[in-house]
């Protein structure tokens, strides 16, 4: 058996930790922009992408990430399509997060009077100005707090990558943890380092809430 003293232990899993910060960002960019279209889809009030964006949100919200992580990696692979357990994850934690960023990015621009709209058009704005210039505006700083509060979950969603062989913080902990035999000082520190990177996104969400919630 290997000798590790608690600063390889932590090294290892400092190191891991990047890819969960990696994976985090290319997941959260990545649902970003795909849930910026689909919000755009929604409001556009034609009825087939209303129908055609909301199967996509409830397919993706009614079904596991892990069920999605399976299927983005040896559903993928079992259609012929070489895919790294790195590009399946990033696949599917971008649609998983592009599906819960839709909806709340919708709940925040219904909470904008609906006279806006109308008194947009009444200017002779199209839906694109109207968007852009009057309503993303005002509904920026609702989404703000919920946006940032979701980036958590999504954090703590790249451990389930460690099922399909990505080596992030879970994974390689699991990997120090068999090779040390010290289950409660592995995950002691690998559940520090989920702290550490998840804490200061939930004050940012709780400050940013009280802020925009007292200006409005």
């Amino acid at each position: 058996m290997m000798e590790f003293t608690n600063w390889d232990i932590f090294r290892n899993l400092l190191l891991a930790a990047r890819w969960t910060v990696a994976l985090s960002l290319v997941a959260f960019a990545g649902g970003a922009l795909v849930g910026l279209l689909l919000t755009a889809l929604r409001l556009t009030g034609r009825r087939p992408l209303q129908w055609l964006v909301r199967i996509y949100v409830e397919l993706f919200q009614g079904t596991p990430l892990l069920m999605q992580l399976f299927l983005a990696f040896f559903g993928l692979a079992m259609l012929g399509l070489d895919i790294s357990a790195w590009a399946a994850a990033a696949l599917a934690l971008t649609l998983f997060t592009s599906a819960f960023l839709t909806e709340i990015w919708r709940g925040c621009i219904d909470t904008l009077p609906r006279g806006q709209w109308e008194a947009a058009r009444c200017l002779g704005l199209g839906f694109g100005q109207t968007l852009s210039r009057v309503i993303l505006p005002q509904a920026v700083r609702v989404a703000l707090a919920p946006t940032v509060g979701f980036s958590v979950q999504v954090v703590k969603g790249t451990a389930l990558a460690s099922i399909i062989g990505f080596v992030e913080l879970t994974k390689a902990g699991t990997m120090l943890n068999n090779a040390t035999f010290e289950p409660f000082k592995v995950f002691a520190l690998v559940a520090l380092l989920y702290f550490a990177l998840c804490y200061p996104l939930s004050l940012a969400s709780q400050y940013l809430e009280k802020k925009f919630n007292g200006t409005r």
